[in-house]
């Protein structure tokens, strides 16, 4: 068996979503040697989502995968070097200072190392979870909620962002309705909001149990009531999930090797560097409650500036580079 080819870099970018796909293209025209190493390009938050309303001068018609595909070819066009791979362990400190990953094909040395693999880390919950994702089955309101106007949605969660994000949903959708099995845990003047509203209805002490759809996407979900024998069949047309919320997928670092909190977010400063120097997180793996593809691209163009910034040794940021 051949051992694993050695590469050498500047950057490598662990995840190939909209903020690893901007750094990579601004550091690529920065003439960084950039590597991206992306998973599956089909799986991310991005590229799962049906269309793209709130990305500017984006027409709303665009699906997020063509979006993705458009990043991603235009970072490759300015140098950045793409491999479909997956990563299995990080080294974040080594004896000369490069970061080290290592994937089954090849070996990455680089100078800067920048996390992008995001917060879809958690399996699904329900029946038909996973075959609707994307179709009618969605984790962010903020994102998807305009697609629902005047239609019956579900909104299951006991957590602080299953009340935000219902609250937003009562903007567009008939009715919202609130599936909690539980105790809610958010802050008791949230959910008095958010159950005054007159198209909010609460179904209590009830258990989601699937997720019904067809070709179309969603067509309804089946609860039961705590104590009743009979499953309820509701007609929604879409189902915001909260009951396990979204997770940073950091599965490939060793515990310890960057600073998370609470929540398991990789924590950065201002410049997106975590506590490791010349380690960067970016996008939804920072878990930030502003899941959107528009504040991941802009981490991105952070996280290669400062890249940039901290490579050459200035104090300063270089604000734009010279097209080629």
């Amino acid at each position: 068996m051949e051992a694993p080819e050695i590469i050498d870099c500047d950057v490598a970018i662990i995840g190939g979503g909209p903020a690893g796909c901007t750094c990579a293209l601004y550091t690529s025209r920065a003439s960084l040697k950039t590597v991206v190493l992306d998973k599956n390009p089909a799986v991310g938050a991005l590229a799962i989502t049906s269309h793209i309303a709130n990305y500017p001068g984006v027409d709303k018609s665009m699906t997020g995968s063509e979006l993705l595909t458009m990043m991603r070819d235009q970072a490759i066009q300015y140098g950045t070097e793409y491999r479909r791979t997956q990563v299995f362990m990080v080294e974040t400190v080594s004896e000369d200072g490069r970061k080290i990953v290592y994937t089954p094909e090849a070996t990455f040395r680089a100078r800067a190392l920048v996390l992008a693999t995001g917060a879809m880390g958690r399996p699904p919950t329900f029946k038909g979870e996973d075959t609707y994702l994307g179709k009618g089955v969605s984790y962010c309101a903020t994102c998807d909620g305009a697609f629902y106007v005047d239609s019956e949605v579900a909104v299951v969660g006991t957590n602080s962002e299953a009340v935000e994000e219902a609250m937003y949903l009562t903007k567009f959708a008939k009715t919202v309705h609130w599936i909690t099995s539980g105790e809610v845990k958010g802050e008791e003047y949230m959910m008095e909001q958010l159950l005054g509203c007159e198209n909010v209805r609460r179904w209590e002490k009830t258990k989601m149990v699937e997720i019904e759809g067809d070709v179309g996407g969603v067509t309804g979900v089946k609860v039961k009531r705590r104590g009743e024998e009979e499953e309820e069949h509701l007609e929604v047309e879409g189902c915001f999930i909260y009951e396990a919320g979204s997770k940073p997928i950091t599965d490939f670092l060793s515990e310890g090797s960057v600073k998370k909190d609470e929540e398991g977010g990789i924590v950065v400063d201002d410049e997106m560097m975590t506590d490791v120097e010349g380690v960067f997180a970016i996008g939804d793996i920072r878990n930030t409650p502003f899941k959107q593809v528009v504040v991941a691209a802009s981490d991105g163009c952070i996280a290669a500036m400062s890249i940039d910034k901290w490579l050459k040794g200035r104090k300063s940021y270089k604000v734009d580079w010279v097209h080629k």
